[in-house]
């Protein structure tokens, strides 16, 4: 055998030896365990074109999957853009009854201001209306149960962060973060880690320490009637 064979053979042993890269660890907020376990990324039976992009895949049952590391991505992108506005100028929308608990906590949370239940016609756009509020940014826990607060807040120049599940449309939208928007748990979870996650970047909260609230404190507690009111 040549020295330029043996030298050949020395390489490939070599080469063969090395240990494989290790797979890149991945950063979530919260462990994807516990973001699977809230259903953050269960989605509907029906997808519109434009949530096509956030969806991971569809279950044999016909529900499709949203990807949890664009979730997460999204939420750090929105806590960013709204650690941006005087917190009183945040506005945030939310009719469904699910919604309700996490918005308020939310907002007592970083000090925006909730806009709960039922959004009446010219809140944002009725200059005579006598409890009309001017936000700078809004956001709505689902653009279609929202929808005249999306309405309103577009046709008067407001920026709208939107909460937005498969089925969902992104008319109005100016920024999606895609997630389950009707789950109890999930928005829960959605809810605490935004307002975590401004407060981190108003540099009011370390970035290794949590809000003195939990999710729990954010999870609806809704009675069965109250529920089949809602």
């Amino acid at each position: 055998m040549s020295e330029d064979e043996i030298k050949e053979n020395q390489i490939e042993t070599e080469t063969e030896k090395e240990p494989e890269a290790a797979p890149p660890v991945e950063e979530l907020l919260l462990p994807r365990d516990t973001l699977l376990s809230a259903g953050i990324h269960i989605g509907t039976r029906i997808k519109t074109l434009d949530m096509e992009p956030f969806i991971y895949r569809v279950r044999p049952d016909g529900l499709f999957v949203l990807d949890v590391k664009k979730t997460d991505d999204r939420i750090r992108v929105a806590a960013k853009f709204l650690a941006r506005f005087e917190p009183s100028k945040v506005a945030v929308a939310a009719s469904r009854l699910y919604a309700q608990e996490p918005i308020k906590k939310f907002c007592e949370v970083t000090n925006a201001t909730p806009l709960i239940g039922r959004f009446i016609p010219g809140m944002l756009s009725n200059p005579l209306y006598p409890n009309r509020v001017e936000p700078e940014v809004i956001v709505v826990s689902d653009p279609r149960a929202d929808a005249q607060a999306v309405k309103e807040a577009s046709n008067v120049g407001i920026p709208i962060v939107a909460l937005c599940s498969t089925d969902n449309e992104f008319a109005g939208v100016d920024l999606v973060i895609p997630t389950n928007n009707k789950g109890r748990r999930a928005l829960a979870v959605v809810f605490w880690l935004l307002a975590r996650q401004v407060l981190r970047e108003r540099g009011e909260l370390a970035v290794d320490k949590d809000p003195s609230v939990t999710i729990e404190d954010f999870e609806a507690k809704i009675s069965r009637e109250e529920e089949e009111e809602g």
